[in-house]
């Protein structure tokens, strides 16, 4: 054990100790990018899957289509006549039609402030009661009047209010069914979302008037184009890079692809190959949306509360109508319904690189340890670093009182960091400190002419006259004797400038 100790000194005091940090953090990165690189490979990738055996993806037959193309149509022609409506007046429409329906109306105000600018508005929404639930969970269906790309959601709105007038001819919910329509896609769903949950600020967003259940899923409908659609975008990135259920996103796929024959695409890349570049590619678009922490949609909003949602955006020109977008809401609602517990079954933290393969945490996360650790080696080098007195000779230029010739003295400083690291490390799993404390040393300058320290023991450098000066510095105290060694603290506390 001496013999151990010993080699362990021996090792803290070689100084080719701090040339191993630099090369040790530029191991770390280059090991971590390519182990980036290696993920979109087949063998580190898998096949999605349904971890939730209720859902049933695809098992049902979907009914929405024949008659409700003319509910449809005749919906279409009541939006178009709103839009040069204002927010209220649009509001006061929209539930006239959800009253016809038999649904319960709720309105809400609100007014945010962020990014220099004021959003204002009123969320009008509907509750469609279950006729075999107790009210106790609900699914949601958001349709803005505004997409994100602040274009008027025209058949998203109607395909919502034709959707909630077929849902309330059906008996076989077991979850309320809520449509909000909001002024926006951002702002509005939020200010929902936040009132239902009891989050909100009542200053600036009114509470809600009417509630159901706990929220089991939700979809958002971003539906701007006026023609027929040749596959669905589905966009799933949330707040702050967090992720909906994987079992939500692969039930959507299942039912689009499997069971309506809808191409599905994910992060904006619409011809998707399957080939390395394109799922390398889809994986970094993944990546840096989740960096980001920005809202890339309605369902951005839910997330946060535990609340699995996904927005669902049509693209290109094909041969799917509206109709095959209901039925595939239809399928995902039924799905949904048949759940007896929140969604946990699956990942909640994944990387998709195609909609039908993706990359766990488990393989993705020594790539990020690995890029994390390197700022951690380089940060604790640095700081190490800090510590170190210079290294030019520091002499002493007092003239003694007995000899009267100039006597040298010189002062080694030596940084003990390994009781300061626990500390520090300690305070940090506590909570006290944070790593600017770290960085935060006293400096002083030590003149000739002080009291507070002996003749011999004052330090003066033509070269650097600022020396750092660590409490728990046993070598620098020994060399004060007595009171001075009191007064040193004081010095030290103290940031005085040298005088010329």
């Amino acid at each position: 054990m001496p013999r151990l100790l010993s080699s362990a000194m021996a090792l803290r005091r070689d100084p080719r100790m701090l040339k191993l940090p630099p090369y040790l953090s530029l191991v770390c990165i280059a090991v971590g990018f390519a182990w980036l690189l290696l993920l979109p490979l087949e063998n580190y990738s898998r096949r999605t899957y349904i971890s939730e055996n209720a859902l049933l993806p695809g098992q049902v037959h979907t009914y929405f289509g024949g008659s409700e193309q003319n509910i449809f149509r005749a919906y279409r022609r009541e939006v178009d006549l709103l839009e040069n409506k204002d927010n209220y007046q649009i509001n006061d429409r929209i539930e006239i039609f959800l009253k016809e329906v038999g649904v319960k109306v709720g309105r809400q105000n609100y007014t945010y402030h962020y990014a220099g600018n004021e959003h204002s508005g009123e969320n009008i929404y509907g509750i469609l009661q279950a006729p075999r639930g107790d009210a106790t969970e609900a699914i949601v269906l958001v349709a803005a009047w505004k997409t994100v790309n602040d274009e008027i959601n025209r058949n998203g709105v109607t395909l919502a209010l034709t959707l909630a007038r077929y849902f309330k001819r059906w008996s076989l919910w077991s979850k309320d069914i809520i449509i909000v329509i909001p002024p926006d896609s951002k702002a509005g769903t939020q200010a929902w979302v936040d009132a239902y949950h009891d989050a909100h600020d009542p200053e600036y967003v009114a509470p809600l008037p009417l509630k159901s259940g706990a929220l089991q899923g939700a979809l958002a409908l971003d539906y701007a184009v006026d023609h027929r659609f040749e596959a669905l975008h589905i966009i799933y990135d949330g707040t702050n890079g967090q992720l909906p259920n994987l079992d939500l996103i692969n039930s959507m796929v299942n039912i689009a692809g499997g069971q309506m024959g809808v191409h599905t695409a994910i992060q904006g890349i619409e011809s998707h190959s399957n080939n390395y570049q394109d799922r390398l590619h889809t994986i970094l678009r993944g990546m840096m949306r989740q960096s980001l922490g920005l809202a890339t949609g309605p369902h951005s909003s839910f997330i946060p509360y535990h609340v699995d949602a996904i927005t669902l955006q049509p693209y290109g020109e094909g041969w799917h109508d509206e109709m095959t977008l209901g039925r595939v809401i239809e399928g995902t609602f039924r799905s949904l319904n048949n759940l007896l517990e929140h969604l946990h079954q699956s990942f909640f933290f994944y990387l998709l690189m195609h909609r039908d393969h993706f990359v766990s945490i488990g393989t993705y996360l020594p790539s990020a340890m690995l890029l994390a650790a390197n700022f951690s080696i380089m940060a604790i080098f640095l700081w190490v670093k800090s510590g170190q007195a210079p290294e030019t000779k520091v002499q002493t230029l007092n003239k003694s009182k007995t000899s009267g010739a100039f006597r040298h003295t010189i002062v080694h400083i030596q940084q003990h960091i390994y009781f300061n690291l626990v500390a520090y490390v300690r305070n940090i799993h506590l909570g006290i400190s944070d790593l600017a404390m770290a960085n935060i040393a006293p400096i002083v300058a030590l003149q000739s002419d002080s009291p507070a320290i002996s003749a011999d023991q004052v330090v003066l450098s033509p070269v650097s006259r600022h020396v750092p000066c660590y409490f728990g510095n046993a070598q620098f105290l020994s060399s004060i004797s007595g009171r001075n060694a009191c007064n040193a603290f004081h010095l030290c506390a103290n940031l005085e400038q040298p005088r010329s």
